[in-house]
């Protein structure tokens, strides 16, 4: 007795079990897939084939609870994720003592407090380092052995400069509306600053969290 209902070939339910989870943001389950395909269609062996079918393919099938999803080959995430540039302005004080610390550099809070006359708060330090532009340098072999303050090569190749040596001297700085006129003069205005002193001590774990202490 024939069918009263033909039923696709596998093939064929391969393609719409396909173009079903294609179209469809959430997991379809096999109850629903099998409620969506004609009669007699056997979604669970249709969704095998389709699971074969992207093996190693930038699409993969995978199960989501009780349900079933295309989605991106797990070795392939990160082409999927999108890049953003956070604008962050820095206040003056930043700028100020992100300028004192290129110019000045291993140099230490007090050193900064000096040339600017007022504290560096540890908001503004806490911004340069977590923008990554300045780091932790070595400590100097003076009373409290403070820690020093250096920029990094993130800072230099933001600015596009090959080195610290680079850097514009502080009349360009001024000119460019990047330094305050109050500001003191600097030493050596222009000069490369200077590399880690040889008898300065590095900087060991924890040592942070003596910044800032009163």
């Amino acid at each position: 007795m024939k069918p009263l209902f033909d039923v696709p070939p596998m093939a064929e339910q391969e393609r719409m079990v396909e173009a079903i989870l294609f179209a469809t943001a959430e997991p379809v389950s096999t109850r629903e897939l099998e409620a969506r395909l004609p009669h007699g269609c056997d979604a669970a062996e249709a969704l095998a084939h389709v699971r074969r079918r992207y093996e190693g393919r930038g699409v993969t099938l995978v199960r989501v609870g009780d349900g079933y999803a295309l989605r991106t080959a797990p070795d392939l995430g990160h082409l999927m994720q999108r890049e953003t540039v956070e604008t962050r302005k820095l206040s003056r004080a930043a700028i100020e003592t992100l300028a004192i610390i290129a110019y000045h550099q291993p140099v230490t809070r007090a050193e900064i407090e000096e040339i600017r006359g007022v504290s560096v708060s540890r908001g503004t330090v806490d911004q340069l380092l977590e923008m990554e532009w300045i780091r932790f340098g070595r400590r100097k072999m003076t009373p409290g052995r403070p820690v020093t303050f250096v920029v990094t090569d993130i800072f230099l190749g933001h600015f596009g400069l090959e080195a610290a040596r680079d850097l514009p001297g502080l009349a360009e700085l001024r000119a460019a509306g990047l330094l305050d006129n109050r500001l003191p003069p600097m030493s050596m205005p222009g000069a490369a600053p200077q590399d880690d002193d040889e008898d300065d001590l590095p900087l060991k774990p924890g040592d942070q969290s003596e910044l800032f202490e009163e």
